[in-house]
């Protein structure tokens, strides 16, 4: 609630500083007018009054504080209560400054009338001006009409003004702080789904990998390269249980440091290196040294790994070719192998091998996979990532 009074406040010492700002300055050029006033002395008394008043709206816009707004109204009404003294003239320069200086009085009811308590300030001072201003007029043979019609015509819309104001802010303020709340929310959750699907590719990659080979009892894997995965899994689960947030590397290997950039070159060896442990021959094709940002490579290379970690299982084949290429704004993989095929159809949405960590993955950094494949005739898997 503090916040809402300051930002209202805020607002109407702004609407209240250029108010007093613009009719003081016109009422100071309409005292030095010749024959205005019809002494020098008065004409003094009100330009030291309207530079006075100046300077409070100065000090109006930079802070809401009570006192440039008592200072705008005192000046106000003693300098039209100078007018009034100053003795004859035409009357038509003299309305003129007791119009504007009223108008300019008038700018402290956007502070005051925003709250009851306020009001009562308000109330007097408008009381007060129009004691003098009545009297002032008179003196001078004023525009009786004109000018009363001027000062009460600008306080009540100050007023209003203020009275509005007061009402809508807090409104207004409560909605953009609920769309905020609304936002934080949806932000939230999305970043909670965003972890539970990292979550969900990590633990397929890894965990999950090594039970589906101690399920079909390590067929096609060595000895020593069985242990060293079940080693590196049970090393990334402790460093899950102790509050670690693991950063991947390639598939089934992920570390706590994160790589800021490296060449397709530097890891790819990495990756054929891994297979080779595991029983799958990778030949490579292509480019092998194009530059991409820490996060699109490490995607690329979590997909491509997949895609092979796919061939070993299911494709009946010990050999897979990956041909890597790109242009001025993409670099491609494409997998393939000459094993079973299957239909594409049957595939099902659920299945995290290929939905999340082939297909989301390289989505996630603007990417695509698309898959070819049918019974019989082997299967290929084109893999696309921007360089930027």
């Amino acid at each position: 609630m503090t916040r809402t009074v300051e930002e209202r406040d805020r607002m109407l010492a702004f609407a209240g500083s250029t108010t007093s700002t613009l009719t003081a300055a016109i009422a100071l050029v309409a005292a030095l007018v010749p024959g205005s006033l019809s002494s020098i002395e008065s004409t003094i008394i009100v330009v030291v009054l309207c530079l006075l008043i100046l300077a409070a709206g100065a000090a109006m816009r930079r802070r809401t504080s009570p006192i440039p707004v008592v200072v705008t109204l005192a000046a106000a009404v003693i300098g039209i209560a100078v007018v009034g003294m100053s003795g004859e003239t035409d009357g038509l320069g003299a309305t003129a400054v007791v119009a504007l200086l009223a108008a300019a009085s008038s700018s402290s009811a956007f502070l005051l009338g925003a709250e009851a308590r306020r009001r009562i300030i308000l109330g007097i001072g408008f009381a007060a001006v129009l004691a003098v201003t009545l009297p002032a007029l008179i003196a001078v043979h004023g525009q009786l009409v004109t000018a009363l019609a001027v000062t009460v015509g600008s306080w009540a819309f100050c007023t209003g003004i203020s009275v509005w104001v007061a009402r809508v802010v807090p409104e207004t303020i409560d909605r953009i702080e609920g769309m905020s709340d609304a936002y934080r929310t949806e932000r939230q959750a999305s970043e909670l789904e965003a972890r539970r699907r990292q979550s969900a590719r990590l633990l397929h990659d890894t965990v999950l990998a090594t039970l589906t080979l101690l399920a079909h009892s390590g067929r096609g894997v060595g000895e020593h390269a069985l242990r060293s995965q079940a080693a590196e899994d049970a090393a990334l689960l402790r460093q899950l249980r102790l509050g670690y947030t693991p950063d991947p590397a390639a598939s089934g290997d992920y570390r706590l440091r994160q790589v800021q950039e490296s060449t397709l070159g530097n890891t790819l060896e990495t990756v054929k290196q891994r297979f080779q442990r595991m029983g799958l021959d990778v030949a490579w094709h292509g480019t092998g040294h194009v530059l991409l940002p820490s996060e699109t490579l490490d995607a690329f290379l979590l997909a491509l790994a997949e895609c092979l970690e796919n061939v070993r299982r299911h494709s009946g084949e010990t050999q897979a070719h990956v041909t890597i290429t790109d242009d001025d704004v993409t670099v491609r993989a494409m997998v393939t192998d000459s094993g079973i095929g299957f239909d594409t159809g049957s595939v099902s949405p659920g299945r995290l091998g290929f939905t999340e960590s082939i297909v989301a993955r390289v989505r996630d950094v603007g990417g695509n996979a698309r898959l070819f494949s049918a019974p019989g005739s082997g299967t290929t898997v084109v893999l696309e990532v921007p360089k930027a």
